[in-house]
């Protein structure tokens, strides 16, 4: 079962919301430049604006115009609420069911060793 090809802003997305809710980019914290953004991940400067502007649409970055954008006070929090509820409303059911159908203990997961 392969999954639908995701555009690539939204790719981008995913990966500057981790580096937020991980901590590699603080409150307070200025992200990459779109340009700096777009060498580093080898994709269109046009396709990194439109991730970026997605982020300041939902309040998550605020631009300092002609020096940056900055991530917002309380960014981390409300991507992990909106991802949380991405997650428990889209994905995990279907988890669920493969986990049910392979009878798979959820107790169990959390006890084995990682590889």
């Amino acid at each position: 079962m392969s999954e639908p090809a995701r555009p690539v802003y939204l790719k981008l997305r995913d990966m500057i919301a981790a580096a937020i809710m991980d901590g590699r980019y603080a409150e307070g914290a200025m992200l990459p430049s779109v340009r700096a953004f777009a060498a580093e991940q080898g994709a269109n400067p046009l396709t990194v604006a439109k991730a970026y502007q997605q982020f300041q649409s939902d309040g998550l970055v605020a631009v300092q115009r002609g020096v940056g954008m900055y991530v917002t006070k309380g960014a981390a929090d409300k991507l992990r609420t909106a991802e949380r509820q991405a997650f428990l409303s889209g994905e995990w059911p279907e988890i669920k069911a493969r986990m049910q159908r392979l009878r798979i203990d959820p107790a169990a997961l959390l006890t084995q060793e990682s590889a």
